[in-house]
């Protein structure tokens, strides 16, 4: 090899050793003889060959952290298992090279350690329902112990948690149960819903069927009242044209005739209605017994 084609080798080598290009949403931590010079930033930029070295990269992306699987105590005592995941994200490329040697592990432990506490603080039937706090826990600790690293922990999740069988049955006995009190007490109530249903129809039937009668009976009453007004208005209608007949000429020898035809129709009655007959004593004298009759009626007329 000729010492020309030698010298554009390394002429070449040292021109891609001096060229840096860094991809977006990426940091380059930069060494100028082992000591830290500064963060490249996207796009082309050049070094010192020989002096200057990349030392670590970090991608500026958010990443997720899979939270492996372990064994929490509650506070009555319950085994269980929880795994989770955790967001985090560099933010600051200087102190997640300088600050801690491997974030990624002390996020991972920070996690583990923080969920076995919150869970502590807890009864079994709680974790279920209390998910949202026990997150946040873990954010707020991690978040308080990574400001040095540089890291920002954006949120947290638990995956599953896994109580033991024993416990998992019980929880079944204890929800079929559950069921069935709710289903006795939803039967119940249907049943007690029924019953005053029924009282109330049959209230309201009563109330329908007294006011029927009620209403009956002011009608009987209001026709039976009209009637006897209209009897009554008849009766009174007739007395007065017969009252002012006899005022008229002749009209008391008219009365005369007709008290004297009523009582040979009466009489003739009374004879056919028994055997035995009890005649009056003046009963010869017609005349004077019509004339008896037509003397109470002259006494009855109004004055004049």
């Amino acid at each position: 090899m000729t010492p020309l084609l030698v010298l554009l080798v390394l002429v070449i080598l040292t021109i891609l050793m001096t060229v840096k290009v860094v991809p977006q949403q990426t940091a380059y931590i930069l060494e100028r003889l082992g000591k830290f010079y500064g963060v490249l930033q996207p796009g082309i930029n050049f070094i010192i060959p020989f002096f200057d070295r990349i030392a670590y990269k970090y991608t500026l992306k958010e990443s997720a952290i899979d939270i492996p699987e372990q064994i929490c105590i509650t506070r009555d005592n319950v085994q269980v298992r929880m795994d989770g995941v955790i967001f985090i994200q560099v933010i600051d490329p200087k102190k997640a090279a300088y600050g801690i040697a491997d974030y990624t592990f002390a996020v991972i432990q920070l996690a583990q350690t923080t969920m076995r506490s919150e869970i502590g603080k807890l009864d079994l039937d709680k974790t279920f329902e209390e998910r949202m706090i026990i997150n946040r826990a873990v954010v707020q600790s991690i978040d308080d112990a990574a400001i040095g690293w540089g890291v920002k922990v954006l949120r947290y999740e638990i995956k599953n948690i896994t109580p033991p069988q024993s416990v998992l049955i019980a929880m079944e006995k204890q929800m079929q149960a559950e069921r069935e009190r709710r289903s006795v007490i939803l039967q119940s109530d249907g049943e007690k819903q029924a019953a005053i249903n029924v009282a109330e129809g049959q209230k309201q039937k009563a109330v329908l069927e007294s006011e029927g009668v009620r209403l009956r009976q002011i009608n009987e009453a209001e026709g039976e009242a009209a009637a006897l007004r209209s009897v009554a208005e008849a009766t009174a209608e007739s007395i007065r044209l017969v009252a002012a007949a006899i005022q008229n000429e002749g009209g008391m020898e008219a009365v005369q005739l007709k008290v004297a035809d009523n009582f040979v129709e009466q009489f003739g009655k009374l004879a056919k209605a028994g055997n035995t007959l009890i005649l009056p004593a003046n009963l010869a004298d017609m005349g004077s017994m019509v004339a008896s009759a037509m003397a109470i009626v002259k006494s009855s007329e109004p004055k004049k």
